[in-house]
């Protein structure tokens, strides 16, 4: 069939794409779905399961090639943790921009329609933190000791859910580029370790008024 050694996980991604954008629904079956974009069932099936299988990598794929896209710059020695995650955030938020209609489409209204997407994007989240070094992060250095050596896994948790609220929070952003979802990641990016300084930190108070203006003032 012609085209068929074309087909590659990356076309799979832009034909499923631009279905479900174009007819609000997924496809009827992978049978069909092959057959309307002239490859072959099996060929589908070398790259995914099912098409849930493509929505969970969606985001995982984004998120790698963020990582990928930030690492030049993320290899220097003078760049700190800190500003390492902020760049890959930034990128991967980016990217989501520029699919915007279709990451809104898988994520639907419900909390990262929660473990459904979100766990093979906690693995690769988790993945990329334990490469950062957290000993040259302001808020670690200032902490007290029982923060400083805070289990790893503790600190992945505080910040995926960090990544989670500002995700939910620019899915929300109605403001141009969606520059404040960019405010919210800067204004929010030390609050999981400075909430579990279990102290009355400016950063959390600063958070609680960003937070309240934004999801109550109305215009």
């Amino acid at each position: 069939m012609e085209g068929e050694n074309l087909i590659t996980e990356e076309k799979i991604f832009e034909l499923y794409g631009d279905y479900i954008l174009n007819h609000g629904e997924k496809p009827k079956n992978v049978y069909h779905f092959a057959k309307d974009n002239e490859f072959e069932e099996k060929d589908f099936y070398n790259y995914f399961s099912s098409f849930e299988h493509i929505e969970k990598k969606m985001l995982v794929n984004l998120f790698d090639k963020s990582v990928e896209l930030a690492f030049e710059v993320n290899s220097s020695d003078e760049v700190t943790s800190k500003e390492k995650l902020l760049n890959v955030y930034f990128i991967f938020f980016e990217n989501m921009t520029m699919n915007r209609s279709l990451v809104l489409m898988i994520l639907g209204n419900e909390k990262l329609k929660s473990a459904k997407i979100s766990n093979q994007l906690k693995e690769v989240h988790r993945d990329f933190i334990k490469t950062l070094d957290f000993n040259d992060w302001e808020i670690i250095k200032k902490s007290k000791e029982n923060i400083k050596n805070l289990h790893e896994k503790a600190r992945e948790e505080a910040l995926w859910l960090h990544l989670v609220s500002a995700i939910e929070f620019w899915k929300k952003d109605t403001s141009p580029s969606f520059e404040k979802t960019d405010i919210f990641i800067e204004k929010t990016i030390d609050t999981g370790f400075e909430l579990m300084d279990n102290e009355p930190l400016r950063k959390a108070v600063d958070l609680g008024k960003f937070l309240f203006k934004e999801t109550f003032k109305k215009n």
